[in-house]
């Protein structure tokens, strides 16, 4: 990825900074039920969640099919206002009708599927979209569009069509139209769900980037290597929050993670089977080349010690 361009202006990005500990998005005793006309009892989709999100953080939320994620992200961008409960976007009530500009101005979404979110025929005018409808001036979208670029290293692709691309290059300038609106919290509602590994691991370095940068990323995905690099995991059930914490503190919990028929990164698993077998493994190998690397290192050490 090249990193000429940054998303985010240089007056917000000090902003971030200043107010890093902050709670940006502020959820209280959240419930979401859908109508069906056909049904006459309504389950809800989300059931009392209560959760703050820090200003500048990497958030994960995870769960199984039903769990109420993305019915949680649409939450915090307004697409469903709450049954009951509140959600507060950096001080404005998403329910207000009065401040629902306001909300979506803060607050970009990237979808699953990049081909529901391309609006144009040329990549540059689909970027363009966003800040066109703010009203931004021409000179001032321009730039934007080009940082929005060089930020998901698609600058070279800016005169060409999107459905000539690749799902994940599409998936990067969905991104791109997101960042040139400059928002301050961006949520990825499982945007590698149709990608290819490599498709995948593009978005999830830009997620990454853009996490450095000062965005404020919220992640909703069920692949739970995904989540390892994220500062905080939140795993829903039935509507609920089930269990929250580190990345480290989540995964000690392998049995309860289990339990709500999720499954352990693979290395986390290896690193599991192997402290059940007596190994020790540190709790914070949770990757892949950190075990490599952690195996590698024990058994060179093991080998000079048996030479000594």
């Amino acid at each position: 990825m090249q990193h000429e361009g940054n998303p985010l202006p240089k007056n917000r990005k000090k902003e971030t900074e200043r107010l890093a500990q902050d709670s940006i998005i502020q959820i209280h005793d959240l419930v979401y039920t859908y109508r069906h006309r056909e049904e006459e009892i309504n389950l809800p989709a989300i059931n009392g969640i209560s959760l703050d999100v820090e200003r500048g953080s990497f958030t994960a939320v995870i769960g199984r099919n039903g769990s109420g994620k993305s019915t949680l992200a649409k939450s915090i961008n307004a697409l469903v206002l709450p049954t009951s409960g509140s959600v507060i976007v950096d001080g404005f009530k998403t329910d207000e009708e009065a401040h629902l500009w306001d909300v979506r101005q803060r607050v970009g979404m990237v979808f699953q599927n990049p081909d529901n979110q391309l609006v144009s025929a040329i990549v540059e005018d689909d970027v363009a979209f966003g800040p066109e409808n703010l009203g931004i001036n021409p000179d001032e979208i321009r730039t934007r569009i080009r940082i929005a670029l060089e930020s998901v290293d698609m600058y070279e692709h800016r005169k060409m069509a999107p459905h000539l691309l690749s799902g994940g290059q599409k998936q990067r300038i969905a991104i791109a139209g997101v960042l040139a609106m400059h928002p301050d919290i961006v949520i990825f509602d499982e945007p590698t769900a149709m990608l290819d590994p490599g498709g995948r691991k593009e978005v999830l370095d830009i997620m990454k980037q853009l996490h450095e940068e000062g965005i404020t990323v919220v992640l909703i995905t069920h692949f739970m290597e995904e989540t390892i690099h994220c500062d905080r995991i939140v795993i829903l059930d039935k509507g609920r929050v089930a269990i929250e914490g580190s990345p480290v503190e989540i995964f000690a919990r392998t049995e309860e993670i289990e339990a709500l028929g999720l499954r352990l990164p693979f290395a986390v698993e290896i690193a599991a089977g192997l402290r059940a077998h007596g190994i020790h493994v540190p709790q914070d190998i949770l990757d892949t080349d950190g075990l490599v690397k952690y195996i590698v290192s024990e058994s060179d050490t093991e080998m000079k010690r048996s030479k000594a």
